[in-house]
């Protein structure tokens, strides 16, 4: 099976940015199955980071383009590239038969699995409120116990990874004790890339759920299980699916040029 990890940010605009998703794409594929291919793409614009809504719903448009290329290219399955799962469900309403998983649902439905109260550890505040509102778009929020913020931008968590290792490993444990959490889900993609579930858990004693992991072995899941989205869920716009319009960019239109 082929499956493709879409950032929805242009990560590489430079050679940090490419050197980091070549770096990313060696850690999805040493999750990867035999016999699963796995590769790795960036929108051309976008924000740099994402740790707001307002960032979120900027990143969108360009995303759920590069997502249908993907499935005209012929992949079976796409992960969104971000925790927040910016604009899942409008991609799965333009895409048919490829399997899209959004690493935020998938890594609160993993951890509503492993244990009875799960608790979300993200970047910063900034983004708390939103990751309340998609464990209950998810279905699970009677299992979610908190969501805590290191207080780290997303760009400089690799900068010390043994600060944001300590940072983590101290809001888990507050989660623990303070709200009664038994399972830790790491709320962004960035964290989940530093591979340090492994050791947070084994400090920790509890499960933590790597959201890229998580992500890569849902896909194959279900690929492997031939399920994918309902499209009585996600309805095809009604300007596509009449032929109103040929492609989701002519959703878009503007208003004319008046010339004085």
């Amino acid at each position: 099976m082929k499956i493709v990890y879409v950032l929805p940010g242009p990560i590489s605009r430079n050679e940090q940015g490419r050197l980091e998703m070549e770096r990313r794409l060696e850690i999805l594929r040493s999750y990867a199955a035999p016999g699963t291919q796995v590769d790795i793409v960036d929108v051309d614009e976008g924000p740099a980071s994402i740790e707001s809504l307002y960032e979120e719903y900027l990143s969108i448009p360009s995303t759920v383009n590069l997502m249908l290329e993907m499935e005209e290219q012929g992949y079976d399955a796409a992960i969104l590239g971000c925790y927040g799962d910016p604009g899942l469900d409008a991609i799965r309403e333009v895409t048919e038969k490829m399997v899209v998983v959004g690493p935020g649902e998938a890594g609160v439905l993993a951890a509503a699995m492993s244990g009875y109260r799960f608790s979300i550890i993200t970047v910063t505040n900034s983004i708390v409120n939103p990751l309340y509102h998609l464990v209950e778009k998810a279905g699970v929020g009677k299992k979610l116990a908190s969501v805590r913020a290191i207080e780290t931008p997303v760009l400089e968590l690799a900068n010390d990874r043994a600060k944001t290792t300590q940072k983590l490993v101290e809001e888990g444990k507050k989660a623990i004790i303070e709200d009664r959490a038994d399972t830790l889900v790491l709320g962004c993609m960035s964290m989940g890339f530093l591979n340090v579930a492994e050791e947070m858990s084994k400090e920790l004693g509890v499960p933590v759920i790597n959201p890229g992991k998580i992500s890569l072995k849902m896909a194959e899941a279900m690929v492997g299980a031939g399920v994918c989205h309902s499209k009585l869920a996600y309805l095809t716009p009604p300007k596509l699916s009449s032929r109103t319009v040929n492609s989701s960019k002519e959703l878009l239109v503007k208003k004319d040029k008046i010339v004085k």
